[in-house]
């Protein structure tokens, strides 16, 4: 398949013409409107180097709020409420963190500082979402990503404490339900999230999915 180099022009290539690792093109910007036309099309950008990859795997990670797993020592943390939870309280902040955490086996992080930019505008104008645990007034976890319609797409967490990433992604969730919500897309497996419920599914099946689930 052949990798697609973007201009200035705002498209993308159909994502079944993707590499089999999920990369479909190269380049382009990050301006809002070609941001939010990838999300809608199910593709999401990471940087490797000093260039925008932009990304569509098959299958794909997911989560749906019915299927969402809270072991039973998450259920006692959650009801004896360990942590306080909020959402859009500090975007820029769980964003920083999510950038600069050490992460073991990670050389460095794909959360450049225009991607950083770029997202903070993002929540700026009601598209980027934070959700954040507190303890004692510090900021010890959270997570961040695109909401557009019924489906959040979430970019990344981190956490400081133990079990502080699960019980802001844990709480999140159930609050996303409560809005009607529908899909979570994790984007590429981990084992962090799958504990929690996430499962692939088929490349089409999501792209169909997001298509019904977000309005044009």
């Amino acid at each position: 398949m052949p990798l697609f180099a973007l201009n200035k022009e705002i498209i993308f290539p159909p994502v079944h013409l993707a590499e089999p690792d999920g990369l479909l093109a190269v380049g382009g910007d990050l301006s809002t409107e070609r941001l939010l036309l990838a999300y809608r099309q199910g593709i999401f950008p990471w940087y490797e180097g000093q260039h925008i990859l932009w990304w569509c795997p098959n299958p794909r990670f997911i989560l749906t709020p019915a299927t969402l797993k809270v072991s039973k020592s998450m259920k006692q943390l959650l009801k004896r409420q360990a942590f306080t939870f909020t959402t859009n309280k500090a975007f820029a902040e769980v964003i920083n963190n999510c950038k600069n955490i050490n992460r073991p086996g990670q050389s460095g992080t794909w959360i450049t500082n225009s991607m950083k930019d770029a997202y903070i505008r993002l929540h700026k104008q009601g598209y980027a979402h934070s959700a954040e645990v507190w303890l004692n007034d510090e900021l010890v976890g959270g997570l961040y990503g695109i909401r557009l319609g019924k489906v959040f797409f979430g970019e990344s967490m981190f956490s400081k404490l133990s079990n502080a990433s699960k019980y802001a992604f844990i709480s999140y969730v159930q609050q996303l339900q409560e809005e009607g919500v529908q899909l979570i897309d994790c984007q590429v497996y981990t084992e962090h999230l799958e504990s929690l419920g996430a499962h692939m599914i088929p490349r089409e099946e999501f792209i169909e999915l997001i298509k019904m689930l977000i309005p044009e």
